[in-house]
This record gives C-alpha cells, sequence and structure tokens, in this order.
C-alpha cells in the first residue's frame, strides 16, 4: 500500500506529526517514510489479505511533506482514541522506533485536531488557578526543592522547609527520588511539612505551597494523594515519565482541585539526542493533555541541557500560544484546555532569576535548589536572598547595587554572582 502523497492536503479531522528520519544502511529515505507511516496506523510488512477497502479508504495516513530529513504524516482522527495520551503515543511513538529500517527516529512535533483535543480534560487549574490558589499576583512564584536529595529524616526536612518558607519561598517541593524511604517516611513528613507550612504562613501572612512527591505504582499513588487531600495540601507533586502518562491521568481525575507539579526526571533519556527520541516540545504538549497544572521546561540558563528556541517554545505552547504550522513546528490549538504554568528549575541561583524573568517574563515559577540552602549564612537567608532578587528585578532596579547594599545579597553575590553555567 503507497502513503506518500505530497498532493494530499490535510483535513481539519487529521492528526499531524513531523519525523526526523535517519535511514538504516542503504534503505531510500522515501520507502522509510513510507513503512513508518503504515507501522504507525493501519499497515505492516506485507500485503494483507484482512485489508478491507473501507478501512484502506477511510483510515490510511498520507505522507504529504518530504524534506529530508523530515516527513510530514498525516493521520485519520478516527486512528485515536479521545482522551489517552498513552493510546495515541503507542502508535505515532510506538513499534516505529524498533524497525530495522530505521537508524534513527525522531518526533519533532505533533498538532491533534479539535475533535481529539476535546477529548482530553486537561489540567484542573492550570496557571491561572495556581495563581489563584496561591494568592500571587505580578510576579513569578518563587520556591525551592529541600536539599539534600535524600538522607534527611522528616523532621529535619520539615525545619528545612519552614526556613524556606519564613525567608520568603512560596512553594516548597520533595526532589524527584524522595518518596517513601526508610529514613524518610512518607506520612510523617507530609504531616510535619504542613504543619511547617501553616507556621510559616502565620508569620509571613503569605499562602505556602508544599508539594510532597506521591510517584509510585497506582494503587500506592492513589492511597498517597488521598493522604494529601485529607491532610489539606495545596499541592501534588509527580515524576510523570516514569509513573507513565496513564498514570499522570488517573491522578489528574482523582486530584479534587490539588494542584499538579510534574516533575519530568528521565525525560532527556528520549529527548536529548537531536535525532533521535521525541523532542521536549512533543513531550511537554503530551504533559499538558494529561492535565498537569504545572511543568519543568527549562531554564536556558542553568546547568541542564536545553536549547532557548525550543525552551522558549514550549513555554509558549504551555501558555496556550496558537501558532500555525511553520517550518518545522506544527503548533496546536488548545481549544478550552487550561495552560500550564512554566517552572525555570537547574542550578539556579539568585542572579539567574534577572535573565530568567528577562526569557520567560513574570508568567512562571522559578525553583532554586542549592541556589538558596548553599548560601553561606543558611537556607533562610538563601530564601530572603531570592525573594529580594525577584522584588528587585520586578521593580526594574539593579541586582548588583542590591548587593552591595543589602547583607544577604551581598555574601550570595560574591559566591555566585558571576557563575553563568
Amino acid at each position: 500500500m503507497e502513503y506518500i502523497d505530497t498532493g494530499y492536503v490535510p483535513s481539519d479531522n487529521d492528526l499531524l506529526t513531523i519525523f526526523r528520519i535517519k535511514p538504516a544502511g542503504e534503505k531510500k529515505f522515501r520507502d522509510v517514510a513510507e513503512a513508518l507511516a503504515g507501522e504507525s496506523s493501519i499497515g505492516t510488512w506485507t500485503d494483507l489479505s484482512t485489508m478491507l477497502p473501507e478501512v484502506r479508504d477511510k483510515l490510511r495516513p498520507h505522507v504529504y511533506r518530504i524534506d529530508e530529513p523530515y516527513c510530514w504524516i498525516a493521520y485519520p482522527s478516527e486512528l485515536f482514541e479521545p482522551g489517552s495520551v498513552p493510546q495515541i503515543l503507542s502508535s505515532i511513538a510506538g513499534n516505529i522506533y524498533g524497525m530495522k529500517a530505521v537508524d534513527r527516529l525522531r518526533l519533532e512535533d505533533f498538532r491533534l485536531p479539535g475533535r481529539l483535543v476535546e477529548g482530553f480534560p486537561g489540567p484542573r487549574l492550570g496557571r491561572d488557578g495556581v495563581r489563584d490558589k496561591m494568592g500571587i499576583t505580578g510576579r513569578p512564584l518563587i520556591g525551592t526543592i529541600v536539599k539534600p536529595k535524600v538522607g534527611l529524616s522528616s523532621e529535619q526536612f520539615a525545619e528545612v522547609l519552614y526556613e524556606a518558607m519564613a525567608g520568603g519561598c512560596d512553594i516548597v517541593k520533595d526532589d524527584e527520588n524522595l518518596t517513601d524511604q526508610s529514613f524518610n517516611r512518607f506520612e510523617k513528613r507530609l504531616e510535619l511539612s504542613l504543619k511547617a507550612a501553616e507556621r510559616a504562613e502565620a508569620e509571613t501572612g503569605e499562602h505556602k505551597g508544599y508539594m510532597p512527591n506521591v510517584t509510585a505504582p497506582g494503587d500506592e499513588l492513589l492511597r498517597r494523594l488521598e493522604l494529601v487531600k485529607k491532610a489539606g495540601s495545596r499541592y501534588v507533586m509527580i515524576d510523570v515519565v516514569t509513573t507513565g502518562f496513564s498514570g499522570v491521568q488517573m491522578l489528574r481525575n482523582h486530584s479534587d482541585g490539588l494542584a499538579i507539579h510534574a516533575h519530568r526526571a528521565m525525560y532527556a533519556a528520549f529527548t536529548r539526542v537531536p535525532d533521535h527520541g521525541m523532542s521536549t516540545l512533543a513531550f511537554s504538549k503530551f504533559c499538558r493533555l494529561a492535565g498537569v497544572d504545572q511543568l519543568h521546561v527549562g531554564t536556558i540558563v542553568g546547568k541542564m541541557e536545553g536549547d532557548k528556541e525550543e525552551i522558549l517554545r514550549m513555554h509558549d505552547e504551555m501558555h496556550g500560544t496558537v501558532a500555525e504550522p511553520e517550518g518545522r513546528l506544527l503548533g496546536q490549538d488548545w481549544g478550552t484546555l487550561k495552560p500550564v504554568l512554566s517552572v525555570a528549575s537547574g542550578g539556579v541561583h539568585p542572579f539567574l532569576i534577572e535573565a530568567i524573568v528577562g526569557h520567560f517574563g513574570k508568567d512562571l515559577a522559578i525553583m532554586l535548589g542549592g541556589g538558596i540552602h548553599g548560601h553561606p549564612e543558611g537556607t533562610r537567608s538563601g530564601a530572603r536572598t531570592a525573594r529580594k532578587v525577584l522584588d528587585a528585578v520586578i521593580r526594574g532596579e539593579s541586582v548588583e547595587e542590591l548587593a552591595e547594599k543589602d547583607g544577604d545579597v551581598g555574601k550570595a553575590y560574591e559566591l555566585w554572582g558571576k557563575k553563568k553555567w
């Protein structure tokens, strides 16, 4: 069956994809594109006696553009289950990676038709709901990750959280590999941390959000979620890749108004290689469909790898920008799905805040780990420094001048002021 049809004009009913292909050995690009289209939809490696003409005519995909090493494929939306990230991934990012005809393959972008977008409930709160829950307008949320990542007892953890919140952090989260270990049990950490957050709220007059990491196998994930809801937390955190999108969608559907903070640990295992796997942009779009409220997108200036153009594009897509197809970008009309709050995290210290706000604007959360707890005077001074620097940036004031006259900021500036990664 032939799928290449460069005269085909995609319809509003089509799911569109862009793939980057490196054929194996002496394979021809067009032959590989043909095989990819078939394997990801109705075809296989040989002609089929069971291929009904009505199935072929209605459900065949179309390779509608080729510009090596890229090809564009349009799939009829009837091939996909509305509201199911796993089924869509199993189709357009499934068996095709194991084909012998392919040496390298990367899903660069995808675009769902309106009828499929409408099948996803999307974020419960989204960007604006998170801001309402936290009572924060006009500036980014500022937060930290309790460090060291693992090893602190529940009591020690809660005390670090309190110091950070009392110093000015809005949000504090578990790290990606802290769940329920013998040295820090989940239930005790949850209880003590929320008490510490209440203490900080009473002292500062500000809302504070603790993000307990509920990442676990399905039944246990739901059990922890119920504990978090009963305890009165504003937030919950999930490692979206290691949990899997079915777990993320399940969490969203049972979250009952908790803000879902999505950590993307392991994402680079399939996004980092530039000619294989999946783009971080495509991955992020699946997260929005799955219903997270805030998502790590990168920092541009921090310690983590990431292309500036792609990171900013992710930020735009998470915030609801409707972009028309252009070059190797397909954009997405998100319909009624709420925007997601971008999170900049990874090697951030206070003197990168100005650059981060310059790149992203005010609508994001900025997370500093070592950049708070590594302050020479401790966590509270680190949090005060981050908040003072953020406030100065929002007011348009000089951070260098602030460092000259403020003790907390000055000590941090001596340590990190010139560090740009």
